[in-house]
C-alpha cells in the first residue's frame, strides 16, 4: 500500500461558473417571487414575461439566459372614464396655452417699469379720469356762483376765488400721488402678470388617481455558496488523502520496517487471526495476523499471494514459503 496521488483540485473556472449559475438562478427566482400580480377597486397590476436576453459572463465565458418581465397596469372602467375626460380637457387646455403663449415673446420683451415716475403717471391717468369731470363741475359751479354774486371777472375777489379753486384741484392730486402710489403698482404687476397666471392655470391639469398597490411582503431565497461547497468538498478530500496517506505510511513502516531481515516468513499456513487491513499499489492485500505460538500482531502480505503476483519475491524453504521483502519493495 504506496503513497497514492492527491486529490484533484477544483477548476476555479468551473467552479466560478457554478456559483454564478447558482447566483442568476437564485436572482431569477428571487424575482419571479416578487412579481406578484394585485387586484385593486382602482384597477389593476400583472407582471408577466415578455422574452430573454443573454448575459455571458465575462470570466468563464458561460451565457445565461435572463428573463424579460413587463409590468401592465390596468385602471378600472370609471377610472379609465375619468381619465379619458382628464386627458381630453389637457389637451384642450394645452392647446389654449399653447395658443395663449404665441404672443408671450413679444409681451415678455417689454420690461416692467416700476420707478416712482412710471407709476405716478400711471396713477395720474387714472386719477383724471375720476378727478377732471369733477372738478369741471365744480368750476362751472363756482363761476356761476361769482356770477350771481355780481363779483366781475378779473376783480381781487374773483381771482381769490379762483386760486382756491385751482389750490383745491392741486391738493386733492397731491393727496392721490401720496396715498394711491402702493396701489398703482400693485395693480400694474397684476396686469402685468395676468397673461402669465392665465397660461400658468391652463397648463395645470388634475390628475387621474391612481391605484393603490400593497407592498407585497415577499420571502427572498438565500444564495447558495456553491464555491464554499466546492472547496470544502476539496479540503474534505484533502484530509481523508491525508489521513488514508498517513495510515498507508504507518502499514508500510511496519511491513518493511524489520531491518536487516529482508526475508520474512510469508506462508499463510504459518499464521493465524489473519485479518485484511489495505492493499499495496499493486494490488496485494495486506494483513493483520499472528505467528502460529506467538501471541504477537504482525502486519504482511501472504506469500501465495505475492508468488501470484512477483514470483520472483517468493522461495521456498523445506516446504515454508519466504517474502524477499527487498524485491517487494522494489515492486510497489
Amino acid at each position: 500500500m504506496g503513497k497514492s496521488k492527491a486529490p484533484k483540485p477544483p477548476d476555479p473556472r468551473e467552479t466560478s461558473a457554478a456559483s454564478t449559475a447558482t447566483n442568476v438562478g437564485t436572482a431569477i427566482a428571487n424575482a419571479n417571487l416578487g412579481n406578484v400580480n394585485q387586484v385593486t377597486p382602482d384597477g389593476n397590476l400583472t407582471y408577466s414575461q415578455s422574452g430573454t436576453y443573454t448575459w455571458k459572463d465575462p470570466y468563464t465565458g458561460k451565457s445565461y439566459d435572463i428573463p424579460k418581465y413587463t409590468a401592465t397596469q390596468t385602471l378600472s372602467q370609471q377610472q379609465q372614464a375619468i381619465k379619458n375626460q382628464t386627458d381630453a380637457a389637457e389637451l384642450n387646455l394645452g392647446t389654449l396655452a399653447n395658443n395663449q403663449s404665441a404672443f408671450l415673446g413679444d409681451y415678455m420683451s417689454k420690461p416692467f417699469d416700476g420707478s416712482n415716475e412710471a407709476t405716478e403717471a400711471r396713477l395720474m391717468e387714472l386719477g383724471r379720469k375720476r378727478l377732471d369731470p369733477m372738478f369741471a363741475d365744480r368750476q362751472r359751479a363756482l363761476d356761476q356762483k361769482l356770477a350771481n354774486q355780481g363779483i366781475a371777472i378779473g376783480s381781487r375777489a374773483y381771482d381769490t376765488a379762483q386760486r382756491g379753486q385751482v389750490q383745491g384741484e392741486n391738493d386733492a392730486y397731491n393727496q392721490l400721488l401720496l396715498s394711491g402710489r402702493g396701489q398703482a403698482f400693485s395693480e400694474a404687476q397684476a396686469t402685468r402678470n395676468q397673461p402669465i397666471n392665465e397660461i400658468t392655470a391652463l397648463l395645470s391639469g388634475s390628475q387621474v388617481s391612481q391605484p393603490n398597490y400593497v407592498n407585497t411582503n415577499m420571502p427572498t431565497i438565500p444564495t447558495t455558496d456553491t464555491a464554499g461547497l466546492i472547496n470544502e468538498n476539496y479540503n474534505q478530500k484533502m484530509a481523508g488523502w491525508q489521513q488514508q496517506n498517513a495510515a498507508s505510511q504507518g502499514i508500510m513502516g511496519g511491513l518493511f520496517g524489520l531491518g536487516s531481515k529482508l526475508i520474512g516468513l510469508s506462508d499463510m499456513r504459518r499464521k493465524e487471526d489473519i485479518r485484511r487491513i489495505g492493499t499495496l499499489d499493486n494490488g496485494l492485500p495486506v494483513y493483520s495476523y499472528r505467528y502460529r505460538g506467538d501471541d504477537r500482531v504482525q502486519i504482511g502480505v501472504l506469500a501465495q499471494e505475492v508468488e501470484k503476483v512477483i514470483p520472483s519475491a517468493v522461495f521456498e524453504i523445506g516446504g515454508t514459503k519466504f517474502v524477499d521483502h527487498g524485491k517487494l519493495a522494489e515492486a510497489i
